[in-house]
């Protein structure tokens, strides 16, 4: 799959993550079939590529909260959508994570 070979090929600068969103499932709302034009985008996506993190004045790094893999929560407007080799993704900073979903 194209993960491997993201993660691999992009790599984001300082406190940015690359963000795949996750697809929510077909929504049927009284039996009307809603389509993708009018669907809102998910608000929930998966953590591919992370920065090395925040630096302060004196140089010093502090590391990200998040990391590879994990699952987050993030605001409607937030990140700047890119494509990298056809596929969508979002690059947004970590202070625009809401939350980590843990199952």
């Amino acid at each position: 799959m194209a993960v491997t070979s993201v993660a691999t090929k992009f790599v984001p600068l300082h406190d940015r993550i690359l963000v795949r969103r996750l697809e929510e499932g077909e929504t049927v709302r009284g039996g009307i079939i809603i389509p993708d034009t009018a669907k809102e985008k998910p608000q929930e996506g998966e953590v591919i590529s992370v920065g090395k993190g925040k630096s302060n004045d004196e140089g010093k790094v502090f590391p990200l909260d998040v990391k590879t893999g994990d699952k987050i929560l993030f605001g409607k407007y937030s990140g700047t959508e890119i494509k990298i080799d056809g596929e969508e993704f979002l690059i947004m900073r970590e202070e625009e994570v809401l939350g980590i979903v843990k199952k």
